[in-house]
């Protein structure tokens, strides 16, 4: 599968609380959860070299409304509820067209 729509979500853990989000966001691949989704193609969550507090998830979707039809279900939900008390700030959030790459885990 080809993804052909994307994001990023830079998080800023609230002081303590990084280790907690990066073990929520990573549930995200669990079976059932979005990450485990067909139409996911990249979900990749990674931690700041320069500050541990900041997480950043990536992903790639085999389209955009199936991105969306996925988070739209409870599983992507009960996740999502869970993460502003872990954060400092808003997140930030970029939408990207994939050209090309790899990703192999």
């Amino acid at each position: 599968m080809i993804a052909t729509y994307g994001f990023n979500a830079v998080l800023t853990a609230a002081p303590g609380k990084a280790d907690e989000l990066v073990d929520l966001l990573l549930t995200g691949l669990d079976e059932g959860s979005p990450g485990a989704s067909e139409h996911c193609v990249v979900y990749l969550v990674s931690r700041s070299a320069s500050d541990p507090d900041v997480v950043h998830v990536t992903e790639g979707w085999t389209s955009e409304e199936d991105h969306h039809r996925v988070f739209a279900g409870d599983a992507a939900q009960a996740i999502v509820a869970r993460i502003p008390p872990l954060l400092a700030k808003e997140p930030e959030y970029t939408d990207y067209v994939p050209v090309r790459g790899k990703a192999a885990f």
